[in-house]
């Protein structure tokens, strides 16, 4: 099986094929990872794709389609392909398949919310969908009932044994701090995803300027700067003109570097995780810090509540509710014990659905048929 990206760094799909791999040859699959690689046209091009995919409306003039295929086709002419599968994650790659006489099945990958496309992007994409023998999604939600072809459900997973996911000494939760500056005299809340508009840094300023009215806390917006998302220093950008002063004095911080020792650091210290997504297509930081026993406050939206179980796992609001994020986000600051409650049942929930092993199991299963020449049944 060879899987194919657009990142090898930044991101869920990289995190979770860094353990996937590994993980598939030790179980008997001689498993590859290819990353496409592309200049920023090219990015700047799919992160619009991503964008309608997650039901904003673009325009995209016929010479970046034509750009978005040729970027495919050069990355064709230098790919070997004579693995048993071919798995193509989101739709960076997706029209590699155009270039290729196809001679084993091609799954195709969907990360993203698809439960609301822009219909003319999704034309231009539906044209290499159609071309796969199954596509894989996170949620039923994201079914399109104008494939025929299986539309499989793999939820993402952690890796509990990686660095960002792994219990750590006190002493190294210690020194990551202190090497960062970030201090824990406050009640601390946190953040941690791209800098992108679909995860509303700005509204989570406007929500810590709520909480902050009555509790004195401090904020950590964390997320790394991945390759295929140009849009990430525009938005950071924003969010400090927003933040203001609050940065200068240390109540908001914003960190971009890409370092998984400081995620997991950040996510066992936090005393409220936030995850104030307008779209989201899963939301591993959602499961990290959840395994880690985190009270988290989340939307209401994608993914996400196939995780949280609203007052028993965590908490749900609509993500353009800021009172109703600060009251939750008050509640649990103000009750400690609720916290624990919520954290010791999160993490239950994860071990239980969302472990990597798991999702080992379920590509394992998808070869299997195959191999048996029988047709995987949709979710």
């Amino acid at each position: 099986m060879v899987h194919i990206n657009s990142t090898s760094q930044g991101g869920g799909v990289a995190e979770m094929l860094h353990s996937l791999i590994p993980l598939m040859n030790d179980a008997g699959i001689a498993a590859e990872w290819k990353v496409l690689h592309g200049c920023d046209d090219f990015f700047a091009i799919t992160k619009k794709f991503h964008n309608a995919l997650q039901s904003e409306h673009v325009d995209l003039p016929s010479e970046s389609i034509n750009h978005y295929l040729e970027t495919n086709k050069q990355f064709s002419s230098h790919l070997s392909i004579d693995h048993d599968f071919v798995v193509v994650h989101d739709p960076q790659p997706l029209p590699l398949i155009r270039f290729f006489d196809k001679a084993q099945p091609w799954i195709w990958r969907c990360h993203v919310d698809l439960s609301t496309p822009d219909i003319g992007v999704w034309a231009i994409l539906e044209e290499f969908v159609t071309r796969y023998d199954h596509m894989i999604i996170s949620h039923p939600a994201y079914r399109r009932e104008t494939l025929t072809m299986d539309q499989m459900i793999f939820h993402p997973a952690i890796d509990p044994l990686s660095e960002k996911n792994r219990d750590l000494p006190a002493g190294v939760i210690a020194d990551t701090l202190a090497s960062f500056g970030i201090a824990t005299d406050k009640p601390l809340i946190t953040q941690i995803s791209r800098f992108d508009k679909w995860k509303d840094p700005e509204g989570v300023i406007d929500i810590f300027l709520r909480v902050r009215q009555e509790v004195d806390c401090r904020l950590v917006l964390c997320g790394s700067m991945a390759p295929d998302d140009p849009e990430g220093w525009e938005i950071h950008q924003r969010v400090v003109e927003k933040a203001g002063d609050l940065v200068k004095t240390g109540d908001v911080i914003m960190i971009t570097c890409e370092n998984s020792m400081l995620v997991n650091v950040l996510q066992r210290v936090s005393d409220v995780i936030i995850q104030k997504s307008l779209r989201e297509g899963f939301g591993l930081t959602v499961t990290e810090a959840l395994w880690k026993e985190r009270p988290v406050v989340a939307s209401r939206v994608g993914g996400i509540p196939l995780q949280i179980t609203d007052g028993e796992t965590g908490f749900l609001v609509d993500p353009d509710d800021t009172e109703g994020f600060a009251d939750r986000i008050l509640q649990i600051l103000r009750d400690p014990a609720l916290g624990r409650q919520l954290g010791k049942n999160a993490k239950e929930h994860v071990r239980e659905h969302f472990l990597i092993t798991r999702l080992v199991s379920e590509y394992l299963d998808l070869m299997t048929r195959e191999n048996g020449n029988g047709n995987p049944s949709p979710a």
